[in-house]
């Protein structure tokens, strides 16, 4: 986008708000902290000018003169035919920006910009563009973040003409917090990811993955094709824990589960179940155990390998 002069102002539409424009002024809030926020409909702000933002309002959408609706006839489309709303309009040409601002790595961008794209972006999309219910979750309806953003309006018959605006602000600095963990946690994946990778490197052949402290570990265990991995150990604060590894995405199928015989005992008895001195804890999941010592959580592990090859 050419820019003829610093960004003075951003500028959206008054009234009630919704998820997208609150998501798109977190991230333009923060590549552009100088400007001032407006919320109008009048002509005189909701027209592009050279030092100014416009989204969600104006009915047009173009880049190059800053100004990013979706409400006019013939809307911006996904490349999937998918619609987009200001929020996914701002995310695609603001979003590797703000990701940089983050501290996410140059190399890393382009991956994250796509992740947070598909889980956080299009949603919001879709939602506010009427291609997608809130009501598909069920029970949960009321819970999705563009429906709990939206309790936050002030009640209808509010008075006070400033009512809007400081709702809007307080929704604002809750939608920021929710999209900067989510970058966070996105940046911390990509952190496990590498710390796991190398993990898998030292294992080999092994079917127990050690590592350092406990992470997100099945991402990367997947990207390197490790599917002889059965078991991970790592330490907690006090003990360690041996945790079996699910085998999709979705569902708590694991790859092997801990021994029948070890479910749902703890200190005496799964030491004498499992013959493991400082052996503590077998969750009656049989998805995740404890042991006092590294050694003690290794030696479950090793256990749980003989008898999950066995049954196979």
């Amino acid at each position: 986008m050419t820019r003829t002069a610093p960004v003075a102002c951003l500028v959206t539409h008054s009234g009630g708000f919704h998820a997208d424009e609150l998501m798109s002024s977190v991230i333009l809030t923060r590549l552009f902290p100088e400007a001032q926020l407006v919320r109008s409909r009048a002509a005189e702000w909701i027209t592009p000018a050279p030092n100014r933002i416009v989204y969600d309002v104006g009915g047009a959408y173009d880049p190059e003169a800053g100004i990013f609706d979706h409400h006019q006839r013939n809307p911006p489309l996904r490349a999937d035919g998918q619609p987009l709303s200001s929020f996914g309009l701002i995310w695609r040409h603001f979003g590797g920006a703000y990701l940089a601002t983050c501290g996410i790595p140059e190399a890393e961008v382009a991956k994250v910009h796509a992740a947070f794209d598909a889980k956080f972006v299009l949603p919001v999309d879709l939602v506010d563009n009427g291609a997608l219910s809130p009501a598909v979750a069920g029970p949960l309806s009321g819970l999705t973040l563009p429906g709990l953003l939206e309790t936050l309006k002030p009640a209808f018959d509010e008075a006070d003409p400033e009512a809007e605006n400081r709702a809007f602000q307080g929704a604002l600095a809750i939608a920021r917090a929710f999209v900067e963990a989510e970058i966070a946690n996105r940046a911390a994946k990509l952190r496990a990811e590498a710390v796991v990778l190398a993990a898998i490197g030292r294992a080999g052949e092994g079917r127990v993955l050690e590592l350092p402290i406990g992470m997100p570990f099945r991402p990367a265990i997947v990207m390197a094709g490790a599917d002889h991995l059965l078991f991970v150990v790592h330490p907690r604060q006090k003990d360690w824990c041996v945790t079996g590894i699910r085998r999709g995405d979705d569902g708590f199928a694991l790859r092997a589960d801990l021994p029948a015989t070890w479910a749902g005992l703890t200190g005496a008895a799964l030491e004498q179940a499992c013959g493991v001195p400082g052996a503590s804890f077998c969750h009656n999941g049989r998805f995740i155990a404890a042991g006092a010592t590294r050694e003690a959580a290794l030696a479950m592990a090793d256990l749980a390998v003989g008898v999950a090859v066995a049954d196979h």
